[in-house]
């Protein structure tokens, strides 16, 4: 008999499991908008909060600075997003979505919602309230360190 965690009552297990069925339910999405989900969540960040830079867009994509970096040329290609040529303070180089980013963004959020209205739907208003200020607090717990 296993001393470690208990599967079926862990909640951290649980967590992941759910968080690898929400990244699976958003990548069959998103796949036929030919958008991955780090480029969703990219331009998701840029709508909500214009300018942010590399750095702040991996953090907030969960992915490394250089992934985010090579993500930001692909997208940059793409006219996904546009970055200025000289950073107009210090070294860094604000990101802005574009239109054409905007267009896309638009499509790929209904799709996720709708992924998220799947997960969710059964719960009842306040049992949702309840669900984001619970997770809010276990990740407040660990990010406090």
């Amino acid at each position: 008999m296993s001393q470690g965690v208990e599967l079926e009552t862990s909640i951290g297990y649980l967590l992941k499991e759910a968080s690898s069925v929400l990244h699976s339910a958003m990548d069959a999405v998103l796949r036929p908008l030919d958008m991955t989900i780090t480029q969703y969540s990219c331009l998701e960040l840029l709508a909500q909060r214009p300018g942010l830079s590399s750095s702040d867009l991996a953090r907030g994509a969960f992915v490394s600075r250089q992934s985010m970096n090579v993500l930001l040329q692909q997208m940059t290609r793409d006219g996904l997003v546009s970055r200025a040529e000289q950073a107009p303070v210090g070294r860094v180089l604000p990101t802005q979505i574009t239109a054409l980013g905007r267009e896309r963004l638009a499509r790929a959020s209904a799709a996720v919602a709708a992924v998220e209205s799947r997960m969710i739907g059964a719960l009842p208003a306040g049992d949702r309230a309840e669900l984001r200020r619970l997770l809010r607090e276990c990740v407040a717990a660990l990010a406090d360190g």
